[in-house]
């Protein structure tokens, strides 16, 4: 490692943990990638603890960073046309599936691929530390990079495939069919029997086929485990996410779950 290399931090945050991932631009190659997981879904004042804890307690972080990415996960979000939107009805767009608060700040995302507006609750208090401890730097929401990325990668088939982002207590839901999304959603769910259920539910709204239909999986999910399995009960075709990135990655990482890391590593 030399002392010019360019490097680029990426943060996830999640009301249930936090990710990190170190992207060494100089030798093309991810060299720091952790996750933290919480017991219990917490509160965006104890998620800043935690962030602060972490980042001042692990060398890697004192470093200089090219850039530094925060990204934003939770429900808060909804995707407009580009066509159709007004930046002076943000807060009216959202506040049909989100539940916002007056004084919440409201920003959006341009998702150029398929011209639309991702309109978002940013975790604020975390920008403004993330902004104290580096300075200048880029955030996003989550559903806006895992949609880029999805349409960027999917082959264009004429069915449609199903990709299920898991996380401890939601399930993100994007659905694409000649590389056009059909369906992006959130999903909160408190036990198998809830999981199974909005995905179900999404297969009839869609019509899709449960002998045909492909769902690709990625996030905290492992075969085997209750979720795999019952997915498995009833839908045919379960796979996980397999992506050849540009990037390679440190042999310190476990490559066997990259797919755990899906978000985080398509940030970049």
């Amino acid at each position: 490692m030399k002392i010019n290399d360019i490097k680029e931090l990426s943060i996830q945050i999640n009301l249930n943990g936090l990710s990190f991932c170190i992207l060494n631009r100089t030798l093309n190659t991810i060299e720091f990638l952790k996750t933290i997981s919480f017991e219990q879904k917490t509160t965006p004042v104890e998620v800043l603890n935690h962030l602060k804890a972490e980042l001042s307690s692990n060398t890697v972080f004192s470093e200089d960073f090219n850039a530094v990415l925060v990204i934003h996960q939770n429900e808060l979000a909804t995707l407009v046309p580009e066509e159709l939107y007004n930046v002076e009805h943000k807060a009216d767009y959202l506040k049909f599936n989100s539940k916002i608060l007056r004084n919440d700040f409201i920003t959006e995302d341009d998702i150029s691929i398929n011209k639309s507006v991702n309109i978002y609750v940013p975790y604020v208090n975390i920008n403004n530390y993330i902004f104290d401890t580096f300075g200048e730097f880029v955030y996003k929401h989550s559903s806006s990079v895992l949609i880029d990325s999805h349409l960027q990668h999917t082959e264009s088939k004429d069915e449609s495939i199903v990709y299920l982002n898991i996380n401890k207590s939601t399930v993100e839901v994007s659905v694409i069919e000649k590389n056009k999304l059909q369906l992006f959603n959130v999903f909160e769910y408190h036990s198998k029997e809830d999981f199974i259920y909005y995905i179900l539910f999404v297969f009839e709204q869609l019509k899709l086929d449960v002998e045909t239909t492909t769902v690709e999986l990625t996030g905290q999910v492992e075969k085997n485990d209750e979720l795999y399995t019952i997915l498995f009960t009833y839908i045919r075709h379960v796979d996980f996410v397999e992506k050849k990135y540009k990037f390679s990655i440190s042999n310190d990482i476990d490559r066997r779950y990259l797919h755990k890391h899906f978000l985080i590593l398509n940030s970049f």
